[in-house]
């Protein structure tokens, strides 16, 4: 929950089963307890997950010890978290055998305990099921930490229709599966679905091709959906403003590429500033704590820009707090996902900068593909160039986006709405 866009689908998957469903429990499997209890929000029980997620569980314990991320002891406690998950697996499948014949679970009870009582089981909106960024090479660091998440996302689903229960996917970008590891989980964890909804083409693309089997529906992100179901309202800065959300992508960049990247942004940031005389107020995503998190990068680009009096940060930990400032931005620049839904859902023009096929399938459903670049090629000269284009067509695209939105929150929330619906035909309530 420390990812801002995290928090919003989680919020948002549970407004919209509130809405459709009225009189139900729900209750949450996830590796950060802290943070879903601190959204405030009311869940039946917010328990473990079956099998913990090895570079999630090496983050935590390494932000205790103060370890740096990607240091010689972080990967070891990774390794030593992946043979743990061996452990839990072993664990979970005794106690699932155990919990099917009417006995209490040996392990993780509290988990089996909610999964045995519930009616459908729901894969929450985002990305859980994937190998690798679709538009960089990953290292093989990240790729098995993809790989290990898959791995438990498999487990999660294959005890649930072990235990009798229907599982959906709430509206995920789903794939790439480049290896002979990534495809032959994908198909046993997909093909355990009865339905799946993939928030853009690309993803829709990728589970059709694997003839799994699943029911598959093409939605958008359930995120364009937060800031209307919250009733959030948009603080307006004083000044033409463009809110600016970047992130850096240090374990495919060394450290020679960082320095440009961040002296490229904000020397046309301050470009910009005086060409057309505006705020840029940073907006920090997500914030980890470990090294060029979203914070510490806009405060490295911040370090390096000359006019210091119109610039801003606003650092808060609230996704609701973070969307009215972004619904208040006359134009966003955003190399994340979840700003950029954000913002688009609020009509305000956006420019991405793109790592991965969520983003371009999303931009591309917007038709507004010209306001989208991707992370490779990111230089001082076409990030002034994506800028100017966006601010100097402020009008038009604000137009295209009150167009497109309405469409898109529309078939999302239907969407999601009706499998809900019947999957639970017959069930009690």
């Amino acid at each position: 929950m420390n990812n801002k866009g995290a928090q919003a689908l989680l919020k948002t998957d549970f407004l919209i089963l509130k809405s459709a469903l009225k009189n139900i429990d729900v209750s949450v499997s996830t590796t950060d307890i802290s943070g879903v209890n601190d959204l405030n929000l009311p869940f039946k029980s917010v328990v473990s997950p079956f099998i913990d997620v090895p570079y999630e569980t090496a983050d935590l314990i390494s932000k205790k010890k103060g370890y740096f991320r990607f240091s010689l002891r972080h990967k070891l406690l990774g390794v030593s978290c992946f043979f743990n998950m061996f452990i839990q697996i072993l664990l979970s499948v005794i106690s699932a055998f155990m919990v099917s014949i009417g006995l209490k679970a040996i392990y993780r009870n509290e988990v089996f305990e909610r999964i045995k009582e519930c009616d459908v089981v729901v894969s929450c909106s985002d990305e859980n099921f994937k190998e690798n960024a679709s538009l960089f090479s990953l290292n093989f660091t990240w790729r098995f930490a993809w790989w290990s998440m898959l791995f438990s996302r498999t487990c999660d689903v294959l005890i649930a229709k072990f235990l009798g229960k229907k599982v959906v996917m709430f509206p995920n970008s789903i794939g790439p599966f480049q290896t002979w590891v990534g495809k032959v989980f994908s198909k046993l964890a997909l093909g355990n679905f009865e339905c799946i909804l993939a928030r853009e083409g690309v993803s829709f693309s990728v589970v059709k091709n694997l003839n799994v089997g699943a029911k598959i529906i093409r939605t958008s992100d359930s995120a364009l959906l937060y800031a209307g179901l919250q009733g959030i309202s948009k603080v307006i800065p004083s000044k033409n403003s463009i809110g600016v959300c970047l992130g850096l992508y240090s374990h495919v960049l060394d450290d020679g590429e960082v320095r440009k990247q961040i002296s490229s942004y904000a020397k046309v940031l301050d470009e910009v500033i005086e060409k057309f005389d505006f705020n840029v107020v940073f907006l920090p995503h997500y914030i980890n704590g470990f090294r060029y998190d979203d914070l510490e990068t806009s405060q490295l680009v911040m370090d390096k820009m000359k006019n210091k009096d119109s610039i801003s940060l606003v650092n808060v930990s609230s996704v609701d707090e973070f969307t009215k400032h972004l619904g208040g931005m006359n134009m966003v620049v955003s190399s994340k996902m979840h700003p950029a839904v954000i913002a688009t859902s609020m009509c305000v023009p956006t420019f991405c900068i793109a790592y991965d096929q969520k983003q371009t399938g999303f931009f591309n459903d917007l038709e507004l593909s010209e306001c989208l670049v991707c992370v490779k090629d990111v230089c001082a000269d076409n990030f002034r160039s994506k800028i100017n284009y966006v601010w100097n067509n402020q009008e038009k695209i604000a137009d295209q986006l009150n167009n497109k939105i309405p469409a898109l929150k529309n078939i999302t929330k239907d969407s999601i709405e009706l499998v809900l619906k019947s999957m639970l035909q017959g069930a009690g309530d």
